[in-house]
């Protein structure tokens, strides 16, 4: 349980999370993944990086529950903290990284897949941002980058989920391919990637951060403002204590949520 790294082939790292029963990240677990994929692109041996994840589904946010148990802003704060952390880990990653998802991606999930190079997801899979049912608001700089700008504001105000083939006609996922296949298809396009020279795609990745229209770190911060305007005015408490009713989500249910 936590997250771990492995290499399953020369050149690829494999950066896995898992956290049942549903990969919702505690404080320590964003902070524990951005050691893990800023090591891994810190290694000259690696020339990419695969982002994946055990269990139901890639990631269903912040740990709610880690929230509810603390009676000031603590959990909060380092939630916050943790996921901006964890994004800008992924977006500044010395080499590529290919994000595997499979099952839901919720929440902090889009912000991890938001600032990944390459999605590659199954055929079971769906993306979305139920942070106005969980009394929060963030990550709408990485939905923009999945998908269209109204196409996002209109998830982003409902917090509906789109699909792995939506993603795909749109263009933010590679290839959508069957669960027990995910592994296998995230490792091929990665080994295509792998296969360049270390250096140049070292080069290739911060010429293209380089070139981005958007600052992803600044953009997301301005949205984490108004996440902890939210709690102080007391609306994200009276919110999220709806929380686990069944009628709270159109999303999956999940025990956690977004940051």
């Amino acid at each position: 349980m936590g997250v771990s790294t492995s290499s399953p082939e020369k050149g690829i790292c494999l950066v896995t999370v898992d956290f049942p029963p549903v990969n919702a990240l505690p404080v320590q677990g964003w902070y524990d993944l951005a050691d893990a994929v800023r090591a891994a692109g810190r290694d000259p041996g690696n020339h990419c990086v695969v982002l994946a994840a055990e269990g139901r589904g890639f990631n269903a946010g912040v740990d709610i529950k880690e929230m509810q148990r603390d009676p000031g802003h603590t959990a909060l704060i380092g939630a916050n903290r943790g996921c901006y952390e964890a994004f800008a880990a992924v977006y500044e990653c010395e080499v590529p990284v290919v994000a595997a998802v499979g099952g839901f991606c919720l929440g902090g999930g889009i912000g991890l897949v938001g600032n990944a190079d390459a999605i590659v997801a199954s055929d079971d899979a769906v993306f979305g941002l139920p942070e106005l049912d969980r009394g929060a608001l963030g990550a709408a700089t990485h939905l923009a980058r999945l998908v269209p700008q109204h196409l996002m504001r209109a998830l982003y105000y409902t917090s509906r989920a789109a699909t792995a083939q939506e993603l795909h006609a749109h263009g933010a996922v590679w290839k959508v391919v069957p669960r027990d296949e995910l592994q296998y298809a995230a490792l091929e396009l990665a080994r295509e990637i792998a296969s360049k020279d270390g250096t140049l795609i070292r080069l290739a990745k911060a010429a293209i951060n380089g070139i981005d229209p958007v600052d992803v770190r600044r953009s997301y911060r301005f949205e984490q403002g108004f996440t902890f305007e939210a709690n102080l005015s007391g609306v994200a408490d009276r919110v999220r204590g709806t929380f686990g009713a069944p009628d709270t989500s159109r999303a999956p249910a999940t025990e956690e949520a977004s940051p």
